[in-house]
């Protein structure tokens, strides 16, 4: 069995493999080009951090983003179908948040009355609206997030996560249903959302090829700086 097919928790391989592009910089980054990898994590990290927004707290998906692309690049020269790069990633980005979960942290999991407005982050209606997606089932949520929140097209959730346009298109669409009917808001999708993409463009991270030396966790224990 693949490592894809192994860790792969939805139940769903890989159907849709990545751009001819894609492909190419994939086997740059094995054979050692770090720019090649570099671009690789311009083009997915919104679905890696769509994937582990879907899962876990806000504050730790920001990290967790880092952790997932230092262990691609880890284990990058065992991927064999550099097509499924796509489906490949968003494996370890969901087997990574299951990790973290069972070293004892939970999901952030709020009410629209327990929300506070706090001053330099995400309003509170975003948060609700995260919160009410969080509520749904998990691949509802993971489309949606990715959706609402990454701004991705449908397309590009299916090129990138390795899933069927149609499997994307089912679970947007009954994903946005049950969303309504949480919110009880009309047929647009929630607003306030694209403020947490708004702010999760301004705090983008550098990738990893561009990361000062020693800022990257060794031996799989993250380095934390300062207070």
């Amino acid at each position: 069995m693949s490592a894809i097919a192994d860790s792969f928790v939805l139940g769903e391989a890989p159907t849709t493999t990545c751009a001819g592009q894609d492909v190419d910089l994939v086997k740059a980054a094995q054979d050692g080009d770090r720019a090649a990898f570099g671009m690789l994590y311009e083009r997915y990290a919104g679905m890696v951090h769509g994937v582990l927004l879907a899962r876990v707290a806000w504050e730790d998906a920001e990290d967790l983003v880092q952790d997932v692309f230092v262990a691609a690049l880890q284990r990058l020269g065992s991927l064999r179908n550099a097509g499924a790069f796509g489906g490949w990633l968003a494996a370890i980005a969901r087997n990574l948040a299951t990790d973290h979960h069972r070293r004892g942290n939970r999901a952030e999991i709020v009410t629209a009355g327990e929300i506070p407005a706090a001053p330099g982050g995400p309003a509170a209606e975003a948060f609700a609206a995260l919160a009410a997606i969080r509520a749904l089932p998990l691949a509802y949520r993971e489309t949606l997030t990715m959706r609402l929140v990454e701004g991705m097209t449908g397309p590009e959730i299916a090129a990138r996560t390795g899933l069927t346009p149609a499997s994307v298109r089912v679970n947007l669409h009954r994903g946005m249903e049950q969303l309504r009917e949480k919110l009880k808001i009309d047929a647009r999708p929630p607003r306030a959302a694209t403020e947490i993409a708004e702010r999760k463009t301004e705090k983008k991270a550098a990738p990893p090829a561009a990361r000062p030396e020693g800022q990257w966790r060794k031996g799989g224990a993250r380095k934390r700086e300062g207070p």
